[in-house]
């Protein structure tokens, strides 16, 4: 592959990236559709997929190519939802253990609510919200797994190993995520403090799950479960809460770390023993 066309690789990376960033701010900044009854930054999700059909096509890409692979679509869907819902099990117990040690845990209970940094605000149990709240994780999880995992992935992997692509896609998905704290600090509801290390932990734990999600991918040979996985961690937290005599999900970011953690070891260590298998 020519210098000129490794160059152009970068160049379709960071610009698709830079396009979607410059329709997340104004998203995050001005219209807040997050903190509003839809409870999901979904317009600049929807311009995404856009987007990354239109650059497939110019790339000459197929759909399959990027990863949405039809054969054993449904099977390595319900493979990640199965997943998820298996390390968030966990995570919730422990989670309800160490209320219930404390003396605090009230119960468990089911309602829609908006993700925060720290904790999930609102209140919401019309079925309506139920359905604003999955369709708006399905498209999240359609536009980040197929613009990270799908389109970067392919276009990195002509330049570079699986693994430094998966390294490089994961590190920008990782400061995809750096919005929030940014905006709490301009809103002034947190410190410079607050806001630098709210930003390396997302930064820091959304690069090791984009790095999770692109091991499933390169195993499963498609982005189904993964995409099954991303959707069961962005949306059982905001339907799902535990309840204690001081509030709701209060330990919220304890139940996330258990189980990011849990899940990236544990396909972090079978994506290994499939590798030494291989040699």
């Amino acid at each position: 592959m020519s210098i000129m066309k490794k160059q152009k690789i970068w160049s379709v990376v960071l610009g698709v990236y830079l396009l979607c960033y410059f329709f997340r701010i104004p998203e995050y900044f001005v219209l807040r559709t997050d903190q509003t009854w839809v409870g999901e930054a979904i317009v600049h999700k929807v311009i995404g997929i856009l987007i990354l059909f239109a650059v497939s096509a110019g790339a000459k890409l197929t759909i399959t190519q990027i990863g949405f692979v039809k054969e054993k679509a449904l099977c390595n869907l319900l493979k990640g939802l199965a997943f998820g819902c298996a390390v968030f099990v966990l995570a919730y117990s422990v989670e309800i253990a160490i209320a219930a040690m404390q003396g605090s845990f009230r119960s468990l209970q089911l309602y829609v609510s908006a993700y925060a940094i720290s904790r999930n605000t609102g209140y919401r149990t019309e079925i309506l919200f139920f359905l604003i709240c999955i369709i708006g994780n399905i498209v999240n999880v359609v536009m980040e797994e197929g613009i990270f995992r799908g389109l970067f992935q392919r276009l990195l992997e002509k330049k570079y190993s699986f693994m430094l692509s998966a390294m490089i896609a994961s590190c920008l998905f990782g400061v995809w995520h750096m919005i929030g704290p940014v905006r709490n600090y301009a809103d002034g509801t947190m410190s410079m403090n607050g806001m630098i290390a709210n930003i390396v932990m997302l930064v820091v734990t959304s690069t090791l799950v984009g790095f999770k999600f692109a091991m499933l991918t390169q195993m499963t040979g498609s982005l189904y479960m993964a995409m099954g996985d991303h959707f069961v961690n962005n949306t059982i937290v905001n339907l799902l809460h535990v309840v204690s005599d001081i509030g709701a999900d209060e330990m919220m970011v304890v139940r996330v770390a258990i189980a990011q953690s849990v899940s990236f070891i544990l396909v972090l260590a079978y994506y290994i023993c499939r590798c030494r298998k291989k040699v």
